[in-house]
């Protein structure tokens, strides 16, 4: 389904992924752990065109993203990002519209989904993430979690063939965390392909189909959560797995 070879990305004279590869089957939730700084958020844009990157290629569901900022990666990242929805950090909702127009914005304006469909459709996935009872409340009335919930009501409204999460619940206290976690482990049983930027890595131990560790723009391992959190074999890995047990 996404597919990175030999990325790299500099910002100046600093790189931040120094030759990148990696693959997320469908249907595979695909977690990305590591120190902070060590270029997964940057990775994590890359892949929808959020970043450019300066060397390597990026194939999403059949499309080729090349390096650079020329005008042929245009036509290609419109397609791109209506496979590919994204969830951030910080939920960029519409403050001015209802959680309802939150999520029927896109498809409508997109998609050129009829208004009565998307709405229902908003409805059905809002119902899937506990948030039905909030449909015309603003943004500013809801938690930190209800609008990071809101905010994956809304990426699924795109029908989107895979899902990035970009520490999603960073922002969270634990219990809007656990909110949080509960959807998302909601959609990776059901199938929904993701690549996961995140600290909470029980979440990563409990879901992930594969971990990538990421130190300094390099995968330093990758392996299903057994051996990541178990038995790992890079020194990189045991080095950030013994730092974050003692935070």
């Amino acid at each position: 389904m996404i597919r990175l070879t030999d990325v790299h990305k500099r910002f100046g004279d600093t790189e931040v992924l120094r030759g990148v590869s990696l693959q997320v089957r469908r249907g595979e939730v695909s977690v990305l752990i590591g120190p902070s700084g060590g270029g997964k958020s940057t990775l994590l844009r890359t892949i929808n065109g959020l970043e450019t990157f300066d060397q390597g290629q990026i194939e999403v569901d059949g499309l080729r993203l090349a390096a650079g900022r020329g005008s042929e990666r245009e036509p290609v990242l419109r397609h791109i990002r209506r496979r590919v929805g994204m969830v951030f950090q910080h939920f960029h909702l519409f403050p001015h519209r209802s959680v309802l127009e939150n999520v029927i914005e896109a498809p409508i304006h997109v998609l050129r989904t009829p208004r009565e469909l998307a709405m229902a459709r908003a409805e059905q996935l809002l119902e899937r993430v506990g948030m039905r009872d909030k449909l015309h409340a603003a943004p500013s009335t809801l938690s930190g979690g209800q609008q990071q919930r809101v905010a994956i009501a809304r990426a699924l409204a795109m029908e989107p063939e895979a899902i990035l999460f970009d520490e999603p619940t960073s922002a969270l206290d634990p219990r809007m965390t656990a909110e949080v976690i509960r959807v998302m482990a909601d959609l990776a049983a059901s199938g929904q392909t993701m690549v996961v930027v995140t600290h909470a890595l029980g979440f990563a131990r409990r879901v992930a189909h594969t971990v990538h560790v990421l130190e300094d723009g390099r995968i330093a391992e990758t392996g299903p959560p057994e051996q990541i959190f178990d038995s790992p074999r890079q020194e990189a890995t045991r080095r950030f797995l013994s730092e974050v047990a003692l935070e």
